[in-house]
């Protein structure tokens, strides 16, 4: 399988009045040609400053990547998204890789219609006319389901529900057929309904389009609806990455455990108390030297404390970061910078 995007030991920093924020401290990943990533994890994690530092997009200052590279596979051959000037960025954003970010209201511009909007990044980025423009952008109202394309594109974004405008923001993430979609808690705002929509709209432009798509959510119920690998991140640092099935049936950090157990369930036969992850996440303004779930953690001991858990395979496409095998119920034999541990 080809890797349209290959994140290694991306590193980004915020430097305030209050100190330096470690907003992202070394995560790394892959996405395949035509695959869904989920990024999960609880507000302050780091997943959309992850997204938004491969594509430019951290106000600087306070913000900085530090260090890491991003390489992307586009049609112009493999680059570092890291190493791109802003022009060349810009080049990048909405034609090679769409964003559809968290609020559609304050996404889009209140005095110019739907059309305009959807208009300008095909004639930005494919170089179309006006009236090539406006057919395309005809049809994307009607591929992303809004009723009446030729009313609605004159309308303005007041004159859309809060579903309606996610699904024109989706229309110009896809205008230009990028090769990645980034979605940035698309569903959030919206209710359960409109958000099983959306989540269908995107499984189906995947099949058609054959884009990859970066699915960042706090919601796992989601998640194993439109995800093939999930990738759980904590205290800007990921903690677990694995195949969907895997994730929920063999759960190997204790972070993960917990987001689980706060999931309601259908199938079970008897109900059952949701969990709650005592405490809270860690202080970013303080650089950890050890687990940053440590405080949290129902299984810490002593090695936690110590140092940061590097991140292993614990099974196929499976990778944990933690000194404790949630299987055995024991600690792990774990080669660290110190060498062999016993843990």
């Amino acid at each position: 399988m080809t890797k349209v995007l290959e994140v290694k030991n991306l590193v980004t920093k915020f430097y305030t009045l209050d100190g330096v924020v470690n907003a992202v401290n070394g995560i790394s990943f892959d996405l395949d040609e035509g695959e869904t990533l989920s990024i999960v994890g609880e507000s302050g994690s780091g997943k959309s400053v992850t997204m938004m530092s491969l594509l430019g997009l951290i106000p600087t200052p306070p913000g900085k990547v530090e260090s890491g590279t991003a390489f992307f596979s586009g049609p112009e051959g493999r680059h570092d998204l890291l190493q791109m000037s802003k022009e060349e960025l810009r080049d990048v954003r909405g034609g090679q890789i769409g964003f559809v970010f968290q609020d559609p209201i304050s996404t889009l511009n209140p005095i110019l219609t739907i059309g305009e909007q959807i208009s300008e990044t095909l004639t930005r980025h494919q170089m179309m006319t006006r009236e090539q423009a406006r057919e395309r952008t005809l049809k994307l109202l009607a591929q992303v389901g809004i009723p009446d394309p030729e009313l609605r594109y004159k309308n303005y974004p007041f004159q859309f529900s809060g579903g309606m405008r996610q699904r024109v923001v989706i229309a110009i993430a896809i205008a230009c057929t990028p090769q990645i979609v980034i979605a940035d808690e698309p569903t959030t705002a919206l209710d359960v309904t409109v958000q099983a929509q959306i989540v269908d709209l995107f499984k189906r432009l995947r099949e058609m389009l054959g884009v990859a798509i970066i699915w960042i959510t706090h919601d796992l119920g989601v998640v194993a609806g439109i995800a093939e690998r999930v990738l759980v991140m904590y205290g800007g640092r990921p903690v677990e990455i694995a195949l969907v099935d895997d994730l929920y049936e063999r759960p190997q950090h204790p972070y993960t455990h917990g987001l689980l157990g706060a999931l309601p369930r259908l199938d079970e036969r008897e109900s059952k108390r949701l969990k709650s992850i005592r405490g809270a996440p860690p202080d970013l303004l303080i650089p950890l030297k050890h687990c940053p779930f440590a405080w949290r953690c129902d299984y810490a001991f002593d090695h936690c404390w110590e140092e940061i858990p590097p991140l292993i395979s614990v099974g196929v496409r499976h990778q944990a970061a933690c000194f404790y095998d949630m299987e055995a119920q024991a600690p792990r034999n774990i080669t660290t910078g110190g060498g062999l541990h016993n843990v």
